[in-house]
């Protein structure tokens, strides 16, 4: 099995495992608004790489937030892709 795929369904499956895992504490970080999976991106671009996407309302500097809200690079092997989405609201 390669693994220049990315987007395999093995991939998959192991991003949304990760997400059921930790969903739960994520959401109770400051400033995460949502939790899902993605492409991951750098500088903008998407890398075509399965990650865990982590939303958050705004970045904050790493030493402006307390220990316990620091969202990790990986979770269980996972990359984890910091994004702004802003505030979200619910549509009709």
């Amino acid at each position: 099995m390669s693994h220049d795929n990315h987007d395999s369904a093995a991939d998959q499956a192991r991003v949304q495992a990760v997400k059921r895992a930790h969903a739960p504490s994520l959401m109770k970080k400051a400033n995460v608004v949502g939790v899902g999976v993605g492409l991951r991106e750098r500088g903008g671009v998407r890398t075509g790489e399965v990650a865990l996407v982590v939303m958050v309302r705004r970045k904050v500097p790493l030493a402006d937030l307390a220990p316990e809200d620091v969202i990790p690079s990986t979770l269980d092997g996972v990359p984890v892709d910091v994004q702004v989405a802003g505030t979200l609201s619910a549509q009709a």
